[in-house]
């Protein structure tokens, strides 16, 4: 589903999409609002959202299209990936404002409108697949110029869910937080690929996180990783 509030974004993108045997665009919306209209009657896997709309931004829409799955993974169910689609954001600049609260309301990452089209295509199979789209220099870049309006914790991590950690899945954490792949994480810790994973699965359920963007959000409000993306010592 594509929505945004310019037509001719909305037409590009389409045609993209449309050429791709894999993907097909079930709908569009010009405003958060006709979005979760639209989406009430049609069966939609990935939400490709603009941020600045008119009526409802996509902030706001995206909270609200990500609140059962939120609501899922805090229960510890493991099935609350599949709670309502997926939300990709397209945001005009990189250090859009809105872009954070994005991440923070449940979208599972977030891209350039000017992204080249291969690299769009990766991300939209990504987040289907259940992945998530961490791009480390835009979200460290962000997460980096909004550290200062998050939490104070003084001394270290201040944060119950984290004593669950093992110091393990606290490092793996770290370096997600940094956006390292599994790959790069299983190089650097001398683990294979699939342990990581394993690491990462149980960190998202220990934690009730539905994927890693909200694996990097949780780590720098609560101190694990700090501004510069330095995990806390």
């Amino acid at each position: 589903m594509l929505v945004d509030d310019q037509v001719l974004l909305r037409t590009g993108f389409r045609m993209v999409l449309a050429a791709q045997p894999d993907m097909e665009v079930v709908a569009e919306a010009g405003d958060g609002a006709e979005a979760l209209e639209v989406l009430r009657s049609t069966a939609v896997d990935v939400v490709l959202m603009d941020v600045r709309m008119p009526r409802l931004d996509g902030v706001e829409a995206t909270t609200r299209i990500c609140a059962p799955a939120k609501a899922a993974a805090a229960a510890g169910r493991e099935d609350a990936e599949k709670h309502g689609p997926k939300v990709l954001i397209l945001t005009t600049f990189d250090l859009d404002e809105y872009a954070f609260s994005g991440l923070k309301a449940g979208a599972s990452g977030f891209m350039l409108k000017d992204v080249p089209p291969g690299e769009l295509l990766a991300a939209i199979r990504a987040v289907h697949s259940g992945d998530a789209v961490v791009a480390p220099s835009t979200t460290r870049r962000l997460l980096d110029r909004f550290a200062p309006m998050l939490p104070q914790t003084g001394a270290g991590p201040q944060h119950k869910e984290l004593e669950r950690l093992t110091d393990r899945e606290r490092e793996v954490m770290v370096l997600v937080a940094q956006g390292l792949s599994n790959g790069e994480i299983a190089a650097r810790l001398v683990l294979s690929e699939a342990t990581v994973k394993t690491h990462v699965g149980r960190i998202l359920t220990k934690l009730g996180l539905r994927d890693r963007v909200q694996v990097v959000v949780l780590a720098y409000e609560t101190g694990l990783v700090r501004a510069g993306g330095g995990g806390a010592g």
